[in-house]
Order: structure tokens, then sequence, then C-alpha cells
């Protein structure tokens, strides 16, 4: 039946129809809510969304009419769009929107969903006869009603979750096809939070922290939904009674405290800067869904009303340090002013209102009761009065009731309360205490599960999980079966005893469902519980290979996300992982110094374990023919083995070793040789030496080196990397701690080329080739990387653009690993101690698209500099350039000169250091080098000139990605320097001019002469336009009269370099670099 919608047409919703009401009257809507009726408060148009139905007349789970094509004519198995609804009401306040489609288990479209807008809990003063959705009286917003509008689903008036299906599953998943990089799936999870269940029935939803990210995870139909939106590392989350809102919050610098709406996946408020200084530790939703209590890693104290559009929190207070880190709170069901928080070693109470926050922190010690009390878990109210409860590690419960003063004694505060009773519960120590209903429910170390009534007589337990120390439970949002499926109480005169099914997660980092009925249980998830450092993917399958500090190395089919194969090595740490080139074998490199070869099906040792190491193993490699395994380690050595044929067999040995390194070594990489098919193995270290080995001549206990090159003068190579054949001439990629990348030329180890890199807040930590399939262009080629907390994608070839790559957050606590599918498909990266491993898909067509926004040709690089292409940067830029045709031709001449668009290479260091770049030799050399044999590999010629587009991509690429920092001079200081009598770092003045004379690219007494009369002013001319001599007769004395004995780092900046010296930031919690010479600025 169709009743008429607001803009007189047609409308389809329920299959029994609507009723609207006028404005200001009553209506009850007819099939939704039987029985309920609500007021509108204003123009008469709240609504209560129905279930809605798909096109075979099922139910669609939380449809309804305010979402397009909800209703009643859903879509086909196609799951194409239908027509888009009416506009919104005028007036109303939008939420965020999206486009998802819903679907069931099976994977089939069961309808469209659009514009999808967000309905709070509100509260607070508003016009009589408006209801918030817990049907109490609510808040107006700005001349509006007391809502906004819901999500598909929602109840208007109660705020209830829609109805799940039999089997709940992931109902929506937002549209990303826009990203260079999307996540697709997490393995394992943050153990040391809570796991939810959102769900019913026999598999149910479940929800997770894995790193900075929240995952809904379909376990029957093997589905997940990321909510991403924290930078930093997701120290605490809450869910709210209905499972509906989720809050989460960071520890680290600039934390959020983000609130999710589960159903949608939307985030429906942020909160910045909750806790800036030390993030927050602690986080709890009331029952009614209002506040939230927030508790910081230090001492302060939160209430928020969330749904309010306020920044500030409703109340807070600052705690005393000695009660310690407050890790646990939760508010009391009855009454969400109050609320309860615990460390290890004290409970607080609180009592909130719009007019502060007070607290009391009662006195517990082993000597008031005269029994050892333990540490504190968790805490909770009572479900029938005024007490509280506290588990202990010791087995025990802390009863907590409110101070009732004796006669003629001043009436206690309202939140004071005292310990009255510590009972001792069992034996081991509890690690979570938690209300049910009208039960209280215990879980300890040893992985038992017992519930309590209200008198805490025991009713029920679970003894035989053995699950370990369990970190959590969480019960099912359905109902539990008939009481008769259930066993009686375990108590004297027990009744029949129902309790919903529940989650547990645990220290071991398992997570197990638990059917009450028939006290069935299943590990739902067994994920490793201590850092995962190594990844491996297969050659040429969808195989991915994980190992973790705890022993477990497991192989996942990363296509269809299922779990194929584990072992466990006792007692080991597993560091570093390497599929062969075949596919065959898999290395395993441990941190006790020892090798395993294994099987890569069945994980069993291929041969007996090698242990030559003296230290963790921290890289391993094969060779392309997969006759030789290379292993770095700690101790700076780099170990080869080989395969050999004994006894008809194929088995391998331990060939040689070298420590061959004096810092540690950051890469070994095998290649080929350009003339042969014979394997060449390389190791790059922090001593900034990229060493080459001689297989053919190495012989057993005997490594040879072929060459040792030094490939850094200042900065700190990082990672390497086989550069594509993109050209005539081969090379070796590395990138450094400056930002930089270059290329080297394999055989004459020479630099070619130095490159701007990715700059995202850290230097690149490794980076990998993505392998190709396409056969139509294999020209196009592209890099992985991480950095310290980020992993992107680089177009190559690499030319400097900083529109040529994109970065995502993906571990917030560090990147340990990184590893490409066989077809590039796939980047995954492990997370080392947030113990889980990312799964991102690379969409290459939006990262190409990306590039052309930022211009083409030299935009990019105009860009970078300061003002652009129209700034005065770039005029003086032009001005330098030709004034230095007029040097070359000489600066006195007579003769016509010739205007071109060039300079000579000799004329290059003047330009760079005009504007405010200054090289050193070696970086001058490298420079005229790569710009002197760009051409040489295709023409055999040298180039002897430059013009000015080149130069500028020339500058940027080489100089300082982020300038001169003042951290940095006063580093130098402090390796250089003493402590004088006034705590300062100084440098003698002696001593400065001697290590400038003697050490690094050290100078001749008359350059540092000039040098320095020209930066004291003391050369009348400033300086010489042409090269030539200068006069520096009597400079030693005007020196010692101009430069103080002992030197400063703000001496030698603003006196002697005639830098400015920028004021320290104000109100900021982290301190970053800043420029003294900014990018692209003359000086």
């Amino acid at each position: 039946k169709e009743a008429e919608g607001e803009d007189g047409r047609p409308e389809q919703g329920h299959p029994r129809g609507r009723q609207r009401g006028q404005s200001g009257s009553k209506r009850c809507v007819k099939g939704d809510v039987p029985g309920r009726t609500d007021t509108s408060g204003g123009n008469g148009t709240v609504r209560i969304p129905g279930p809605g139905h798909d096109g075979n007349g099922d139910p669609i789970p939380g449809t309804g009419r305010d979402v397009p094509g909800m209703g009643g004519a859903a879509t086909g198995p196609d799951c194409s769009p239908p027509r888009a609804s009416r506009p919104m009401d005028a007036g109303r306040r939008k939420g965020p929107k999206s486009l998802f489609c819903w679907r069931n288990s099976g994977g089939k479209a069961l309808g469209w969903g659009g514009s999808m807008e967000t309905c709070l809990p509100l509260e607070g003063p508003g016009r009589r006869g408006q209801r918030g959705v817990d049907g109490r009286p609510g808040s107006a917003l700005a001349g509006g009603r007391a809502e906004r509008r819901a999500p598909a689903g929602e109840c208007r008036r109660t705020g209830a979750p829609p109805r799940f299906p039999r089997r709940p599953t992931l109902t929506q998943v937002p549209f990303r096809g826009l990203l260079p990089q999307r996540l697709r799936w997490v393995f394992g999870y943050s153990g040391a939070l809570a796991v939810h269940s959102l769900g019913g029935g026999e598999a149910p939803l479940l929800l997770y922290a894995c790193s900075n990210t929240l995952v809904l995870h379909d376990i029957l139909g093997n589905r997940q939904a990321h909510l991403q939106g924290h930078s930093n590392v997701i120290s605490c989350l809450c869910v709210s009674e209905d499972g509906r809102w989720v809050a989460t919050a960071d520890g680290g610098p600039d934390a959020l405290v983000i609130v999710w709406d589960s159903f949608s996946g939307i985030p429906v408020r942020t909160i910045f800067d909750s806790h800036p200084a030390d993030g927050v530790a602690a986080i709890a939703i009331s029952r009614d869904a209002k506040y939230l209590a927030t508790i910081s890693a230090g001492t302060r104290v939160c209430v928020w009303k969330w749904t309010y559009a306020t920044e500030a929190p409703a109340c807070s207070a600052e705690l005393r340090p000695e009660f310690g880190r407050q890790d646990y709170v939760v508010f009391n069901p009855q009454n969400p002013y109050e609320f309860v928080s615990n460390s290890k070693t004290q409970v607080i109470f609180y009592l909130w209102s719009d007019a502060g926050l007070q607290y009391g922190a009662p006195p517990l010690t082993d000597s008031t009761f005269s029994k050892a009390v333990g540490h504190f878990s968790q805490s909770v109210f009572h479900f029938n009065n005024s007490q509280a409860l506290t588990g202990t590690s010791a087995g025990k419960l802390v009863l907590w009731d409110a101070v009732r003063p004796r006669p003629r004694e001043p009436p206690a505060k309202p939140h004071a309360m005292k310990a009255i009773k510590l009972m001792p519960m069992q034996k081991d120590g509890l690690t979570v205490l938690t209300v049910l209903e009208s039960y209280f429910v215990t879980c300890d170390v040893k992985g038992d599960v017992k519930f309590y009534d209200g008198q805490l007589q025991l009713l029920d337990w679970y003894s035989h999980l053995h699950a370990g120390p369990i970190r959590s439970i969480s019960f099912s949002k359905s109902p539990p079966s008939a009481p008769a499926d259930y066993s009686r109480s375990r108590t004297v005169g027990g009744q029949p005893f129902a309790v919903r099914n529940f989650i547990l997660s645990t220290a071991d980092a398992t997570v197990l469902h638990v059917a009450t009925d028939g006290t069935k249980y299943e590990k739902v998830m067994e994920e490793a519980k201590r850092a995962v450092n190594a990844i491996a993917c297969h050659p040429s399958q969808a195989l991915i290979a994980v190992g973790s500090h705890c022993g477990l190395l497991k192989v996942w089919d990363y296509e269809q996300t299922k779990y194929l194969v584990s072992r466990i090595f006792v007692e080991a740490s597993i560091q570093c992982l390497s599929y062969d080139p075949e596919g065959s074998l898999l290395a395993a490199g441990f941190t006790d110094g020892s090798v395993y070869i294994l099987d890569a099906i069945s994980l069993q040792s291929n041969c007996k374990e090698f242990k030559f190491s003296r230290g963790p193993v921290t890289h391993i490699s094969f060779s392309h023919d997969s006759e030789y395994l290379a292993t770095a380690d700690e101790k700076l050595s780099v170990t080869v083995y080989r395969r050999v044929l004994r006894n008809g067999q194929r088995c391998w040995e331990h060939l040689a070793g070298l420590h061959s390194h004096y810092k540690p070594i950051r890469s070994i990489l095998f290649g080929v040789q350009l003339d042969s098919d014979e394997p060449r193995l390389l190791s790059l270290g922090e001593d900034r030496q990229l060493v080459e080995y001689d297989l053919n001549s190495s012989s057993k206990d005997h490594l040879v080196v072929l060459r040792r090159d030094r490939v850094e003068q200042a900065a700190v190579p990082l990672c390497l990397a086989w550069y594509p054949q993109l050209s005539t001439e081969s090379f070796i990629l590395t990138a450094n701690s400056c930002y930089k990348m270059k290329l080297y030329n394999t055989t004459t180890k020479m630099c070619r080329k130095t490159l701007l890199g990715p700059t995202y807040g850290s230097p690149l930590e490794k980076m990998q080739i993505l392998p190709t399939t396409n056969l139509m262009d294999p020209k196009k080629r592209y890099l992985a990387y991480i950095t310290k907390d980020k992993v992107g994608v680089q177009i190559l070839p690499v030319d400097g653009n900083p529109h040529k790559s994109s970065a995502f957050i993906c571990h917030p606590g560090g990147v340990a690993d990184l590893a490409c599918s066989y077809d590039g498909r796939y980047v995954f990266t492990a997370g080392g101690d947030d113990c889980t491993v990312m799964k991102w898909e690379v969409n290459l067509p939006a990262l190409e698209a990306a590039v052309p926004l930022g211009g083409e040709d030299l935009v990019p690089f105009y860009n970078l500099l300061d003002g652009g292409r129209d700034g005065e940067f770039f005029r003086e830029l032009e001005d330098y350039f030709y004034y230095a045709q007029l040097r070359s031709h000489g600066i006195d001449t007579m003769e016509t000169r010739q205007v071109s668009a060039h300079i000579p290479l000799e004329e290059i260091p003047f330009v760079m250091r005009a504007m405010g770049f200054y090289p050193s030799e070696e970086k001058i050399e490298e420079m005229i080098n790569e710009v002197k044999f760009s051409e040489y590999a295709d023409t055999g010629k040298q180039v002897t000139k430059i013009n000015l587009g080149d130069f500028i991509k020339l500058y940027i690429n080489h100089r300082p990605a982020f300038g001169l920092s003042m951290k940095k001079i006063r580093r130098a200081f402090q390796v250089l320097g003493y402590d004088n009598e006034n705590g300062e770092k100084v440098i003698d003045r002696g001593d400065l001019l001697s290590l400038l004379q003697c050490r690094g690219e050290h100078m001749t007494e008359e350059e540092l002469a000039a040098c320095l009369t020209t930066l004291l002013g003391m050369n009348p001319e400033g300086g010489i336009s042409e090269p030539g001599t200068c006069d520096t007769s009597g400079a030693a004395a005007l020196l010692e009269e101009e430069i103080p004995d002992e030197i400063t780092a703000e001496i030698f900046t603003a006196d002697i370099l005639g830098l400015p010296i920028p004021e320290p930031e104000k109100n900021k919690t982290e301190k970053r670099d800043q420029s003294l010479i900014h990018e692209g600025s003359e000086s």
C-alpha cells in the first residue's frame, strides 16, 4: 500500500505503508513499531524508518525510508543503484555521506544506500514535547529538531540497532576506488585491547583494534571492514550497550577521540586535543550513550558530552601522580553522572555535573583487612544498590560502599566510598570483572569464566576452556535460548540458568566463541602474541608467510584470506623470512643466530638448522638460481650458504662468512652478472660501504670481497634495490637518511643521479620493485616502500616529482617489514610490536591519474620553489643564471656577448651557493658528473652546459629536503664541543679553526681566512666576483678580535653565519626542526 510522501508523490516503505501526521500532531507509524507513538517538535516530519524488503520480499536489515533505494522496490542481483529519492528537508543538519551496498553473507546484493546521515543521542535543553532517540526529552539543534537524521536501520525514537539476520555479517563497505592504496585485510590484532561481539547467532561480528585501525570482522562471511581515522596506535576503545556507538582513542601526540557508528562505519564525532600531553589511556561510554569519560596516560580526567558541538570537555580534573596510571574506567549503569576507574594500586570514584568533577580515592592496603589485596584489575558498580566491586590479582573481590557518617559528624561527600569487605573468591588472579544483566561475571588467569548473582553466590562456571589468561569477555546481542536447553545452576537449589553466547580474548592472542547452550566453544582467531617482524610472499602463488617473535610461523592464502599451515618453533623468535625464486623453499632467520631451510608447503625442515651467525639474523635472501643463500646479522657479518649435490641428493652447506661492516647492515641483495647468468651479492651498511662479494672465487670458510665503495659522504644509506632496466644503463638504487634516492652504475659504482625521494615524515626504510605482469608496456614500473610508519608506492623512473608517489599511515608504532605479491597487486606490511600484518591493494591507475594534477613538465618543480614560477625567488634564480653567463664570458670584456639559455657546468656551484645551497666539494663533483654523463650511455658524448629547466631540477633534487635547522647545528656542537662553566656546549676558537682545516673536506688557511672575513663583513667588497685570490693579510688578528674564545651554537649561527635563530614554537607538545635556510630562500 502506498502513501503520499512529503513532496506529494507516492512513497514506498514498509509493505503495509505508513501514515503521516500533520504539523505538531501525534503520529503512529503502522507496521514499524507497533503501539508506539512519537511527537514531532516543529514541522511534524519526524519519521521512523521501516525495515524495507528486497526484490524477493525478504527484509533488508536496517533499511528504511531515509536511505534512497532501500524501500519496497530494491535492486536486483546486479546491485545497480535505484533512482535517487527526493532531497532532504530544508533546515536539517546533515551528517557525513557515503555510498554503500547491502549484501548478505553469500555476497548477494540486497540493495543500495546513500546519503548516509547520522542521528546522535542528543540531550540538553530543548523545546517541550521533543524527544531524543532514547525516548526522553532531548535538545533542539539551532532551531531544528532534537535529532539528526538517522542512517539506515536506526529506530529514531529508541536508537535501537537493526535486527541482525540469522548470520550477522558486515552490511556496508564504503567505496574507496580513488585511493592509490586501500587496506583490504588485517592479519592479527592488538591483543592488549578487548575484542567485542557486535552481533548475535553462532558466528558473531567481531570488533577489535589493529594498530591505528578499527576492524569489523564477519567470521562466517570471511570479510572485514576497516574504520580508519587515527594517526597513532589505538590505546583504548569502548562500545555502547546496544553495540551502535564505538568510541576509540589513541595514545600518541595530537591524540584523537573518535565516535563511530558501527552500523555504517562512519565517524560521527571527532574530539581533537583531548589529552595533548600524553594521549588517552582509558575510555568509557555511559549506558545511555550520551557521555564519554577519558583518562590520560598522565593525570587528567575528562567527561565529554560528545553529542554537543563543543570542543571542550563538560568537566575535568587532575589526579595526583601517586594514584598511578588509571587504565580502566566504567560508568555506573544506573547513574551516568558516576563512574569509577582504577590503576593497579588505586581505585577512584567520580561524581560529575556541569559545575565540575569531584572524585574520591579511598585507601586500601594489605593492613586494612590484614589480608593481601593484590593489584586491582577491573571495577564495576552493583546493579541493585550503591555498592561497587573491584577484582584483584590475588583472586579477591573488594566490596565498596558509600560512606555513612556517624551521628554528629558532617555529611559525607556524595562520591565518598570506602572498602567494607575483602572477599576471597578463588586462588587464581582475576583479570576481568563485568556485569551482564543481573549477574557478575569474572575471568581469571587460568581461563575460567564464572557467573555470580547479586549476593555473589556462584551460579555457573566454565573451567574446561584452557584458554590461558583472559583479557576480555563480550556477550552476544542475541537473547539466550530457552532455559530448558541449559544446565541448571551449580548452587544449592539452583534454578535453570540461561546466559548469552560470549566471546573471549586472551593474553595469548586467541579469540574463542563459547556457545553456552551446550558449552561448545571454538577458536575463532589464534594469532601471534609477540612482535611480527618477518613476512615473505611466494614468488608464484598467492601465499604469504608470517613469522613472529613467539616462534609462530603461519602461511596464509591472501586471496582467499584463509590460514593454510603453521609451525611453532619453541623458545625461538623468527626475525626474517625469504622464499626461494622457485617457491619450493622457505628460509627463516632467528634471533638466536640459527637459520632454518624449510619446505614451502609443509614447513618441515629440509635439512638440519645452521647456526653460524653470532647474533640475531636480520636479513636473508636467495640467489636468482636458488643455488646460494645469504644472511646478515646484528654482529655485522655476512654469511653465505650454497646448495650442493651429496649422495645423489641436493642439500645445503655453509660456505663462508665475513665481518664485512663496522656498523649495522641495512640490506643484502642478490643480482645477476651483466655478461653472464652468474649471481652477484652485495651488502649495504650504515658505515656507508657498499660491498660486493666474489662468489666464484670464494671457498670454504673464505668469502672473497670483490670491491668496496663508499656511497655517501654525510647521509646514512638505509636500503638497496636493483633498478629496473628502463634505459641502456644499469643502476643500483639506494635511499638515504636525508630523503634522497641515488642511482649508481652497477659496474663502476659511480653516482649517476641524486633525486628527491618521498618526504612523508621519515626516510625510506625498505623498498622493493613491484613485480609486473604488464607485457604491453614493460617500461611501466613501480616501487613499493615503507618509512618509519607509512607504506607507499612510487612511479618509476624516479625524477624528484613529489606527485609521483603516495603514502598512507599503516603502523604508527613502526613498520618492521615489507613484502610484495608476485603479481604486484598487493603490498604487505608487518607492524612489529603491534603484532599485525596489513594487506594493501595497489590501485596503479589512481596513482597515475594523480600525477597530471601536479602539473606537466617543469610545473611540479616550479611549485617546490619558494613562491613558485611567479615568485621573487624564481626571478632571482633567473638573474643569477644569466649573471653566471657574464662570469663565464668575463665581467670586464668589451666584446659582444652571445646570450643563450645555457651556462657552463663550471658555473653550477656558484649559482647553487647564490641560491642558499652550500654543497660540499664531493657533492659538487656529483652534480657536475650527473649532467656531464647524462647522455653518455646513449650518444657516447659528454654534456658541457645546462639550461635553466634542468638546473632547477638539479637544484631541487640536490638541496637539503628541509633546509638547515638549528637542531642540526646544536647536534654538531654536542658532538664536537665541551661543557663550559655555565653548562653550555661550546667549541674553543682554536679548535674550530683546526677542525675546519684538518677534518672532513679540509680548507686551506687562505680559504678559511677569505671565508671568515667575508662572513664577518671585514671584506669591503663583500667577496670576489671572479675566481682569484683575496688579500688575507692581517686576517688572524681580526678573527681573534671578532670571534670569542668560546663559541656556542647560537654565536656560530647568528654572529658568524649571520642566520636568524627562529623563536621556539609556543603551545606545541612536540618540537619540530625549524629551518634556518628555508627551502628555496636566499641566505
